[in-house]
């Protein structure tokens, strides 16, 4: 009984299997459509996947995630006033300097205790000058921790000539401002900021990616900053690296209640960026779902056209004992054979679009534009979705051939 109910079961496979194979030409042509329609999407979704995941690299391998500075109209001393001189303090006029965060050494563990923060640095920023004999360039002044910061923008990684070090009287610049100045590792340079000025020994040249940064970067130990910007004790600011790089938006809105400081996630700083991205999400959602329609319109009028021109044989199928739901059921698994076959195909063509791109398509450099790779979870869903198409598409022209009378259809 047990074999008779498990061929039973198979009745509808077979016979499924057999109307494919009867219409060979069209069943072949409808799983090609799948699976150029399964490659377009597989393609096209691990193409915008690594140009974004390449640009958010490019974007955040320079910046912190999330930023925490003194408001603009807020001056907070990096020290408590001694006492005695608040009254001094109110009478003479404020010498310009940076703001900085109050009591920031006790904010830090506080920060570090946050999910989802990965990592803080305290940071002191300026603008100053660096000199060379007779050659001169603005710079933007950063003065760091190293080992913190490195957690921020992994600033080693970065480096192509030397290493990274930032011990007293040493420092990390850009590049391209190392060809402005004419100088090597090893090098000295003189970073002057007003009327304070300090010799450097270049320790390490960094490329942060943008060729704008690499012209004005100079990065020192904290204290010197602290010292050529005027501002013993202090920080500027406090970078935060996240676990979830999206999750910063919405923990710098939670941070700016709580805190008395200004608070700003990348987002916020590259608004521009982010609406580019939301747009290309939405063009290859667009295009996904263009995709599957046309799949399904594909699916369905091939197999419109099988339960035509299978209406004798669907007539004497019901006529020795098949069921209305049987015959649903061999509809409905044609649909599902074509777009698993058809998913398939369209995921193995996918496969060699992508490896035909990272072989040909190259930069000026040389090398590939961008890291780009079919992921196995993408592919799953891609090929689920097709297949589950596949069976919608069918449920049309199965319901038609079951609703068949199989006396009419007999002597069609």
């Amino acid at each position: 009984m047990g074999t008779a109910r498990i061929g039973w079961l198979g009745f509808e496979a077979r016979v499924a299997v057999r109307f494919l194979r009867e219409g060979r030409m069209q069943t072949v042509l409808i799983i090609v459509g799948v699976a150029a329609g399964v490659a377009v999407v597989a393609y096209i979704s691990a193409l915008i996947s690594g140009l974004q995941r390449n640009t958010l690299e490019k974007t955040l391998g320079a910046q912190a995630h999330l930023s925490v500075s003194a408001r603009d109209d807020v001056v907070i001393p990096a020290r408590e006033p001694l006492p005695g001189t608040a009254a001094l303090m109110q009478t003479q006029p404020r010498v310009q300097r940076p703001r900085s965060i109050g009591n920031w050494q006790s904010l830090v563990p506080v920060l570090e205790a946050t999910p989802p923060v990965a990592a803080v640095s305290p940071m002191v920023s300026g603008a100053g000058l660096a000199q060379r004999g007779e050659a001169t360039k603005s710079i933007a002044l950063m003065g760091v921790d190293l080992d913190r910061y490195d957690r921020i923008v992994h600033l080693r990684s970065k480096v192509v000539q030397g290493e990274a070090r930032l011990g007293p009287g040493e420092g990390i610049i850009g590049r391209e401002l190392a060809d402005d100045l004419g100088v090597r590792v090893g090098d000295r340079i003189s970073v002057v900021t007003g009327s304070i000025s300090d010799s450097l020994r270049v320790t390490a040249l960094v490329d942060l990616g943008v060729r704008e940064l690499n012209r004005r970067t100079v990065i020192v130990p904290l204290r010197a900053a602290q010292s050529l910007v005027g501002l013993p004790g202090g920080a500027t600011g406090i970078d935060l690296a996240l676990t979830d790089v999206w999750a910063a938006k919405t923990l710098a809105a939670e941070l700016a209640q709580r805190l008395p400081y200004k608070v700003e996630s990348w987002q916020e700083a590259n608004s521009q960026l982010v609406s580019a991205l939301n747009a290309q999400s939405v063009s290859t959602a667009l295009i996904r779902s263009v995709v599957m329609v046309v799949v399904v319109l594909g699916i369905a009028s091939v197999l419109v056209v099988s339960v035509v021109q299978k209406q004798r044989e669907i007539g004497i199928l019901r006529a020795i004992g098949a069921t209305r739901g049987q015959m649903l059921r061999v509809f409905l698994l044609q649909g599902a054979i074509v777009g698993a076959l058809g998913s398939l195909l369209g995921v193995l063509l996918a496969a060699g679009l992508i490896k035909a791109f990272t072989t040909f398509v190259r930069g000026s450099d040389g090398l590939p534009l961008f890291a780009i790779s079919l992921a196995p979870g993408l592919a799953l869903a891609i090929a689920g979705i097709a297949t589950l198409c596949g069976v919608l598409a069918a449920v049309a022209p199965a319901r038609r051939a079951a609703a068949l009378d199989p006396a009419q259809a007999i002597r069609l």
